[in-house]
Protein backbone atom coordinates (compact mmCIF):
# COMPACT_ATOMS: atom_id res chain seq x y z
CA UNK A 1 0.00 0.00 0.00
CA UNK A 2 1.66 3.21 -1.17
CA UNK A 3 0.97 6.60 0.39
CA UNK A 4 1.17 10.08 -1.14
CA UNK A 5 2.82 12.96 0.71
CA UNK A 6 -0.52 14.36 1.90
CA UNK A 7 -1.76 10.97 3.10
CA UNK A 8 -2.00 10.71 6.92
CA UNK A 9 -0.06 7.41 6.62
CA UNK A 10 2.79 8.97 4.63
CA UNK A 11 6.01 8.25 6.51
CA UNK A 12 4.19 6.17 9.15
CA UNK A 13 5.31 2.63 9.85
CA UNK A 14 2.34 0.38 9.14
CA UNK A 15 3.66 -2.54 11.15
CA UNK A 16 3.50 -3.61 14.77
CA UNK A 17 4.39 -6.65 16.83
CA UNK A 18 1.04 -8.29 17.61
CA UNK A 19 -2.51 -7.65 16.37
CA UNK A 20 -5.49 -9.43 17.91
CA UNK A 21 -8.27 -10.40 15.50
CA UNK A 22 -11.48 -11.48 17.22
CA UNK A 23 -14.11 -13.31 15.21
CA UNK A 24 -11.35 -14.94 13.15
CA UNK A 25 -13.68 -17.80 12.22
CA UNK A 26 -16.32 -15.49 10.74
CA UNK A 27 -16.78 -14.51 7.11
CA UNK A 28 -14.70 -11.35 7.27
CA UNK A 29 -12.36 -12.76 9.89
CA UNK A 30 -11.30 -15.42 7.44
CA UNK A 31 -10.67 -12.77 4.79
CA UNK A 32 -8.60 -10.64 7.19
CA UNK A 33 -6.56 -13.52 8.57
CA UNK A 34 -4.00 -13.57 5.76
CA UNK A 35 -4.19 -9.85 5.01
CA UNK A 36 -3.34 -8.74 8.56
CA UNK A 37 -0.06 -10.64 8.41
CA UNK A 38 1.27 -7.79 6.28
CA UNK A 39 1.00 -5.44 9.24
CA UNK A 40 2.25 -7.46 12.23
CA UNK A 41 4.91 -9.91 13.32
CA UNK A 42 2.16 -11.99 14.94
CA UNK A 43 -1.59 -12.12 14.34
CA UNK A 44 -3.47 -13.58 17.29
CA UNK A 45 -6.61 -15.29 15.99
CA UNK A 46 -9.59 -15.86 18.25
CA UNK A 47 -13.16 -17.10 18.01
CA UNK A 48 -15.67 -18.95 20.18
CA UNK A 49 -15.59 -21.88 17.75
CA UNK A 50 -12.64 -24.23 17.59
CA UNK A 51 -10.56 -22.72 14.86
CA UNK A 52 -9.25 -26.17 13.96
CA UNK A 53 -12.82 -26.97 12.87
CA UNK A 54 -12.66 -24.31 10.17
CA UNK A 55 -11.11 -25.76 7.05
CA UNK A 56 -10.08 -22.39 5.66
CA UNK A 57 -8.00 -21.65 8.74
CA UNK A 58 -6.06 -24.88 8.87
CA UNK A 59 -3.21 -25.13 11.33
CA UNK A 60 -1.53 -22.10 12.84
CA UNK A 61 1.57 -20.83 11.09
CA UNK A 62 4.64 -19.33 12.71
CA UNK A 63 3.19 -15.84 12.27
CA UNK A 64 -0.08 -16.78 13.97
CA UNK A 65 -1.34 -17.54 17.45
CA UNK A 66 -4.69 -19.26 17.89
CA UNK A 67 -6.67 -18.75 21.11
CA UNK A 68 -10.23 -19.99 21.44
CA UNK A 69 -12.22 -17.54 23.54
CA UNK A 70 -15.81 -16.87 24.56
CA UNK A 71 -16.07 -13.09 24.50
CA UNK A 72 -18.66 -13.20 27.28
CA UNK A 73 -16.01 -14.66 29.63
CA UNK A 74 -14.23 -11.68 31.13
CA UNK A 75 -11.27 -13.64 32.49
CA UNK A 76 -10.72 -15.36 29.15
CA UNK A 77 -10.83 -12.04 27.30
CA UNK A 78 -8.35 -10.56 29.78
CA UNK A 79 -5.89 -13.34 28.91
CA UNK A 80 -6.66 -12.96 25.21
CA UNK A 81 -5.71 -9.27 25.13
CA UNK A 82 -2.44 -9.59 27.04
CA UNK A 83 0.55 -8.55 24.96
CA UNK A 84 -1.26 -7.13 21.94
CA UNK A 85 -0.58 -3.74 20.36
CA UNK A 86 -3.94 -3.27 18.61
CA UNK A 87 -7.28 -5.04 18.49
CA UNK A 88 -9.40 -5.62 15.40
CA UNK A 89 -12.70 -6.53 17.04
CA UNK A 90 -14.79 -8.43 14.51
CA UNK A 91 -16.19 -10.97 16.98
CA UNK A 92 -19.86 -11.42 17.78
CA UNK A 93 -23.17 -12.44 16.25
CA UNK A 94 -23.26 -10.84 12.80
CA UNK A 95 -26.92 -11.30 11.85
CA UNK A 96 -30.24 -10.36 13.38
CA UNK A 97 -31.14 -12.74 16.19
CA UNK A 98 -33.16 -12.69 19.43
CA UNK A 99 -31.74 -10.33 22.04
CA UNK A 100 -30.75 -13.22 24.30
CA UNK A 101 -28.37 -14.44 21.57
CA UNK A 102 -27.01 -10.98 20.82
CA UNK A 103 -26.31 -10.04 24.44
CA UNK A 104 -23.37 -12.30 25.42
CA UNK A 105 -20.91 -11.69 22.58
CA UNK A 106 -22.01 -8.37 21.12
CA UNK A 107 -22.70 -6.43 24.31
CA UNK A 108 -21.00 -8.21 27.22
CA UNK A 109 -18.19 -9.26 24.92
CA UNK A 110 -17.50 -5.76 23.63
CA UNK A 111 -17.40 -4.47 27.19
CA UNK A 112 -14.92 -7.23 28.09
CA UNK A 113 -12.71 -6.28 25.14
CA UNK A 114 -12.53 -2.66 26.24
CA UNK A 115 -11.98 -3.51 29.88
CA UNK A 116 -9.14 -5.83 28.93
CA UNK A 117 -7.69 -3.15 26.65
CA UNK A 118 -7.79 -0.67 29.54
CA UNK A 119 -6.14 -3.07 31.97
CA UNK A 120 -3.40 -4.06 29.53
CA UNK A 121 -2.75 -0.56 28.19
CA UNK A 122 -3.82 -1.24 24.59
CA UNK A 123 -4.22 2.15 22.93
CA UNK A 124 -6.00 1.35 19.64
CA UNK A 125 -9.13 -0.67 18.84
CA UNK A 126 -10.80 -1.10 15.48
CA UNK A 127 -14.46 -1.82 16.19
CA UNK A 128 -16.53 -3.53 13.52
CA UNK A 129 -19.75 -1.56 13.73
CA UNK A 130 -22.37 -1.79 11.01
CA UNK A 131 -24.63 0.13 8.68
CA UNK A 132 -27.44 -1.43 10.71
CA UNK A 133 -26.99 1.26 13.39
CA UNK A 134 -28.72 3.59 10.90
CA UNK A 135 -30.82 0.97 9.13
CA UNK A 136 -34.16 2.72 9.60
CA UNK A 137 -33.22 5.70 7.48
CA UNK A 138 -34.74 5.64 4.02
CA UNK A 139 -32.69 4.48 1.08
CA UNK A 140 -31.44 7.51 -0.81
CA UNK A 141 -30.94 9.68 2.28
CA UNK A 142 -27.30 10.74 2.58
CA UNK A 143 -26.06 10.35 6.14
CA UNK A 144 -22.93 11.49 7.92
CA UNK A 145 -21.46 10.11 11.14
CA UNK A 146 -23.36 12.57 13.31
CA UNK A 147 -26.94 11.62 12.45
CA UNK A 148 -29.04 10.19 15.30
CA UNK A 149 -28.82 6.42 15.40
CA UNK A 150 -31.79 4.43 14.12
CA UNK A 151 -30.94 0.73 14.54
CA UNK A 152 -32.99 -1.75 12.54
CA UNK A 153 -32.87 -4.60 15.08
CA UNK A 154 -31.16 -6.07 18.12
CA UNK A 155 -27.95 -6.55 16.12
CA UNK A 156 -27.97 -2.86 15.19
CA UNK A 157 -28.70 -1.94 18.81
CA UNK A 158 -25.66 -3.96 19.91
CA UNK A 159 -23.45 -2.11 17.45
CA UNK A 160 -24.86 1.23 18.63
CA UNK A 161 -23.92 0.15 22.16
CA UNK A 162 -20.39 -0.63 20.98
CA UNK A 163 -20.03 2.78 19.38
CA UNK A 164 -21.14 4.51 22.57
CA UNK A 165 -19.00 2.29 24.79
CA UNK A 166 -15.92 2.96 22.68
CA UNK A 167 -16.62 6.69 22.87
CA UNK A 168 -16.70 6.42 26.67
CA UNK A 169 -13.42 4.50 26.78
CA UNK A 170 -11.77 7.16 24.65
CA UNK A 171 -13.09 10.07 26.71
CA UNK A 172 -12.33 8.41 30.06
CA UNK A 173 -9.22 6.35 29.33
CA UNK A 174 -7.82 7.63 26.04
CA UNK A 175 -8.24 4.35 24.16
CA UNK A 176 -8.47 5.39 20.52
CA UNK A 177 -11.14 3.68 18.42
CA UNK A 178 -12.17 3.73 14.81
CA UNK A 179 -15.74 2.47 14.44
CA UNK A 180 -16.21 0.99 10.98
CA UNK A 181 -19.84 1.11 9.90
CA UNK A 182 -19.35 -1.72 7.44
CA UNK A 183 -21.76 -1.87 4.55
CA UNK A 184 -21.96 -5.16 2.63
CA UNK A 185 -18.54 -6.78 2.35
CA UNK A 186 -18.74 -9.76 0.01
CA UNK A 187 -16.86 -10.91 -3.09
CA UNK A 188 -19.50 -9.08 -5.13
CA UNK A 189 -22.82 -7.30 -4.52
CA UNK A 190 -25.79 -9.65 -4.44
CA UNK A 191 -28.71 -7.24 -4.92
CA UNK A 192 -29.64 -3.66 -5.79
CA UNK A 193 -29.11 -2.40 -2.25
CA UNK A 194 -25.58 -3.80 -2.24
CA UNK A 195 -24.74 -1.83 -5.38
CA UNK A 196 -24.73 1.12 -2.96
CA UNK A 197 -23.46 -0.51 0.25
CA UNK A 198 -20.84 -2.87 -1.21
CA UNK A 199 -17.34 -2.83 0.32
CA UNK A 200 -14.72 -4.79 -1.60
CA UNK A 201 -12.14 -6.78 0.31
CA UNK A 202 -9.22 -4.58 -0.80
CA UNK A 203 -11.06 -1.51 0.48
CA UNK A 204 -11.87 -3.36 3.72
CA UNK A 205 -8.16 -4.08 4.16
CA UNK A 206 -7.30 -0.44 3.48
CA UNK A 207 -9.83 0.67 6.09
CA UNK A 208 -8.46 -1.73 8.70
CA UNK A 209 -4.86 -0.69 8.03
CA UNK A 210 -5.70 2.99 8.34
CA UNK A 211 -7.80 2.42 11.43
CA UNK A 212 -4.85 0.72 13.12
CA UNK A 213 -2.01 3.01 12.11
CA UNK A 214 -3.17 6.57 11.34
CA UNK A 215 -1.63 8.61 14.18
CA UNK A 216 -3.73 10.49 16.71
CA UNK A 217 -7.06 9.47 15.24
CA UNK A 218 -8.78 9.84 18.62
CA UNK A 219 -12.31 8.60 18.13
CA UNK A 220 -13.74 8.29 14.65
CA UNK A 221 -16.70 6.76 12.85
CA UNK A 222 -16.27 5.89 9.19
CA UNK A 223 -18.71 4.30 6.78
CA UNK A 224 -17.34 1.28 4.98
CA UNK A 225 -18.31 1.32 1.32
CA UNK A 226 -16.33 1.23 -1.89
CA UNK A 227 -16.37 3.97 -4.55
CA UNK A 228 -19.79 2.95 -5.82
CA UNK A 229 -21.77 5.05 -8.30
CA UNK A 230 -24.44 5.90 -5.74
CA UNK A 231 -23.79 6.57 -2.06
CA UNK A 232 -25.95 7.01 1.03
CA UNK A 233 -23.02 7.82 3.32
CA UNK A 234 -20.85 10.90 3.76
CA UNK A 235 -17.42 10.31 5.31
CA UNK A 236 -16.28 13.93 5.58
CA UNK A 237 -16.10 13.76 9.39
CA UNK A 238 -13.59 10.90 9.06
CA UNK A 239 -11.38 12.72 6.55
CA UNK A 240 -8.41 12.38 8.90
CA UNK A 241 -8.38 8.67 8.22
CA UNK A 242 -7.55 9.30 4.57
CA UNK A 243 -9.72 6.45 3.33
CA UNK A 244 -9.84 6.51 -0.48
CA UNK A 245 -11.69 3.45 -1.80
CA UNK A 246 -10.39 1.97 -5.04
CA UNK A 247 -13.07 -0.64 -5.80
CA UNK A 248 -16.53 -0.10 -7.27
CA UNK A 249 -19.73 -2.10 -7.62
CA UNK A 250 -20.40 -0.91 -11.17
CA UNK A 251 -18.91 -3.95 -12.97
CA UNK A 252 -21.59 -6.07 -11.26
CA UNK A 253 -24.55 -3.83 -12.08
CA UNK A 254 -25.87 -5.65 -15.14
CA UNK A 255 -25.77 -9.00 -13.36
CA UNK A 256 -27.56 -7.62 -10.29
CA UNK A 257 -30.20 -5.74 -12.27
CA UNK A 258 -31.00 -8.79 -14.38
CA UNK A 259 -32.76 -10.26 -11.33
CA UNK A 260 -36.32 -9.11 -10.50
CA UNK A 261 -36.53 -6.18 -8.07
CA UNK A 262 -38.17 -6.48 -4.67
CA UNK A 263 -41.95 -5.97 -4.53
CA UNK A 264 -42.82 -2.31 -4.03
CA UNK A 265 -44.49 -3.08 -0.70
CA UNK A 266 -41.44 -4.85 0.78
CA UNK A 267 -39.85 -2.68 3.53
CA UNK A 268 -36.48 -4.21 2.69
CA UNK A 269 -36.57 -2.03 -0.41
CA UNK A 270 -37.45 1.13 1.53
CA UNK A 271 -34.88 1.24 4.31
CA UNK A 272 -31.09 1.27 4.31
CA UNK A 273 -31.01 -1.79 6.54
CA UNK A 274 -32.56 -3.94 3.84
CA UNK A 275 -33.78 -7.36 4.92
CA UNK A 276 -32.83 -6.75 8.55
CA UNK A 277 -35.96 -4.61 8.97
CA UNK A 278 -38.06 -7.73 8.26
CA UNK A 279 -36.35 -10.00 10.79
CA UNK A 280 -38.33 -10.88 13.93
CA UNK A 281 -40.07 -10.53 16.23
CA UNK A 282 -38.69 -13.66 17.82
CA UNK A 283 -40.46 -16.10 20.09
CA UNK A 284 -44.04 -14.96 19.48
Amino acid sequence: MSHSSDDPLAGVTTHCHRILLTGAGGKLGRILRSRLKRYADIVRLSDIVRLSDIAELGSALAQEEVMRCDLADGAAVHALVEGVDAIVHMGGVSVERPFEEILPANIQGTYNIYEAARRHGVRRVVFASSNHVIGYYRQGEVLDANVPLRPDGYYGVSKAFGEQLSRFYFDRYGIETVCLRIGSSYPEPADRRMLVTWLGYDDLEQLICRAIFVPKIGYAIVYGASANRETWWDNRHAAGLGFAPVECSEPFRSKVESAPPLPVDDPAGWYQGGAFVNAGPFGD
